[in-house]
């Protein structure tokens, strides 16, 4: 997605080698405009699928996942880092360890909001080492769910995240796929 790209380039800033802050419209502010016509492109990119809901992760999934329900129609459910005192104790967990914050969260959906032979798209800000998504995968399995895919906004394909997701057999697209920081700049995949 060139727009996506372009504000990437323009905006992005690559920290310690291998970090990408994407803050200033994805991780904590968020450029709605930008989110719309990411949820455009999911919807374009699965259109062949049947997709009953989207799965994200809080926080920084929520923008593009809810887009991208709104597109497709369909409701989008979010893993929570924490448990909520008025969340039930029927609930799905997985462990995540989070790369840039360097700790592991525990991921949770409440049983009721996924249901055995739902057709899943998960939806995710960032894919670099895959650990969220493989929080969601994995809770998206104790439920009985079909995975259509998994949509990634951005992808650091270079850390490994992406492939293990097709290794697992799961459709990957990626708006943005990163295949270097060479000289402390993004390079993306296909670029001269």
């Amino acid at each position: 997605m060139k727009l996506l790209e372009d504000r990437i380039k323009r905006d992005g800033e690559v920290l310690d080698g291998d970090v990408l802050k994407i803050n200033s419209f994805l991780n904590h502010q968020v450029d709605p405009k930008l989110m719309i016509q990411v949820g455009e492109e999911f919807k374009r990119l699965f259109a062949d699928e049947k997709i009953d809901k989207i799965l994200t992760c809080e926080a920084s999934g929520i923008a593009p996942g809810i887009m991208t329900a709104y597109q497709l129609g369909v409701p989008m459910v979010f893993a929570r880092k924490k448990k909520p005192s008025t969340l039930n104790d029927a609930v799905y967990w997985a462990d995540v360890f989070s790369y840039t914050k360097k700790v592991t969260n525990k991921i949770c959906v409440e049983e009721k909001f996924l249901h055995k032979g739902e057709h899943l798209l998960i939806v995710d800000d960032f894919v670099a080492h895959g650990e969220a998504v493989k929080g969601m995968v994995n809770i998206a399995k104790q439920a009985g769910c079909d995975i259509v895919g998994v949509g990634a906004v951005v992808a650091k394909t270079f850390q490994g995240g992406s492939d293990w997701v097709k290794n697992e057999g799961l459709r990957f697209e990626a708006l943005a796929s990163i295949d270097s920081f060479k000289d402390g700049k993004v390079h993306f995949e296909g670029e001269e």
